[in-house]
């Protein structure tokens, strides 16, 4: 989902934000024709994410201005690591600094966690689990949020509504209101999606798996579920549907959640609480 339009786009509305008629600082003291060198340097260990977010900040201020990248997205960098180099316009150089560096800095940030996650799960015992991300996006930056979650080895869940169903807590009770019982439900949505279309349904307990498994959701998510109830969970469902487990996961907590047997650990912390990594520019 992270085009080259969507970046172009984003980037436009974020310098149009910070700098709608110019910057008057670089144009008051710095002659138009001045050109200079700078650096991105890692003042902490991080994962990279938004290289190409990075380079068109710059472009779409002064197309002239070479960004080279030292680094890949995806890539592990160091305190103290030269991440890309920057030369040309000086003027220019100030005037997308900032937003190329909120970009970046957040993205790999998103990235850093990540990659945390996964490590966590990885090492768990005998577990299989895939870290993933939610929709609790920054409105507008969701294309760069999940990529940058891509980018720390995680998966992405559904980019949006559009893309699966999801019957959550206040759909079953809108169904039951309706006169739906879980398994009809579910049965009643089926008939009105494509065969392609994905079906998750989220439970709070374990009474309701059984009228779930019978309605044939592909994906059983476990929401804020002891880890005894999450493997008597993983057990009743019996390979029978993707289970997912959700809810206050943390670095700490989510090794013992992947060694209950559950295929998906959603972390919404991923992008709604995530520390932006520090990066700076200097000029060489």
């Amino acid at each position: 989902m992270l085009t080259r339009l969507v970046i172009e786009d984003a980037v436009r509305h974020a310098l149009m934000e910070d700098a709608p008629t110019g910057d008057i600082t670089a144009a008051t003291t710095i002659p138009a024709d001045e050109t200079a060198t700078a650096v991105l340097s890692a003042r902490e260990n991080g994962v990279f994410s938004g290289a190409d977010v990075f380079a068109a900040a710059f472009h779409e201020v002064d197309p002239g201005i070479q960004v080279t990248m030292r680094i890949k997205d995806g890539e592990r960098f160091t305190a103290g690591d030269t991440l890309a180099t920057i030369h040309g316009n000086a003027r220019g150089m100030l005037t997308a600094e900032r937003v190329a560096l909120n970009f970046t800095q957040r993205m790999s940030g998103i990235a850093t966690m990540t990659r945390a996650f996964v490590d966590a799960v990885d090492a768990a015992p005998g577990s299989h689990a895939r870290i993933a991300d939610t929709r609790k996006t920054v409105p507008g930056l969701r294309p760069f949020d999940k990529y940058a979650v891509v980018c720390g080895g995680g998966r992405n869940h559904r980019y949006g509504l559009s893309d699966a169903v999801m019957v959550k807590d206040n759909h079953i009770a809108a169904m039951q209101a309706a006169g739906l019982d879980l398994t009809a439900g579910i049965k009643h949505i089926r008939d009105q999606v494509g065969h392609t279309t994905h079906i998750e349904v989220e439970v709070d307990r374990l009474d309701q798996i059984p009228a779930v498994l019978e309605g044939g959701a592909d994906t059983i998510m476990l929401d804020n579920f002891s880890l005894e109830d999450t493997r008597k969970g993983v057990a009743m469902i019996a390979g029978r549907a993707i289970v997912e487990a959700s809810g206050t996961m943390t670095l700490e907590r989510v090794p013992q959640v992947a060694s209950t047997g559950v295929d998906v650990i959603s972390v919404g912390a991923l992008t709604h609480s995530v520390r932006s990594i520090d990066l700076g520019l200097d000029w060489a």
